[in-house]
């Protein structure tokens, strides 16, 4: 468990470096349009966002509850698996160590 928590905390920092780079130093309409335009520009983000989805169907599951699914969807949908590394160690850090738990949630 503690390397799942080490590699969610890494992404989570290295996520929030890229996404605050990317907001200072990036132009959004104007690459968002360029990746558009190339065919695997759009395999990427239909990727990325399957991959959203699916994890998202996770955090559903595991919360059991309407609005922090809602509130939790919604962040992964806009922030990207910065939301997801935030929320898996914040899911790693209230299981208490034990796996059940951290997949099942509120179900467990």
């Amino acid at each position: 468990m503690k390397l799942a928590k080490a590699i969610a905390l890494i992404g989570l920092l290295a996520m929030t470096g890229v996404l605050i780079y990317g907001f200072t130093i990036g132009d959004f309409s104007s690459d968002g349009a360029k990746i558009i335009a190339n065919p695997w520009g759009i395999v990427s983000l239909v990727d990325l966002y399957v991959g959203f989805a699916l994890f998202s169907c996770w955090i559903v599951f595991r919360e059991k509850a309407l609005v922090p699914s809602i509130i939790w969807v919604a962040l992964m949908m806009i922030l990207g698996f910065w939301a997801g590394a935030l929320y898996t160690f914040l899911a790693l850090q209230s299981s208490g160590g034990d796996w059940k738990k951290f997949w099942y949630g509120k179900r467990a």
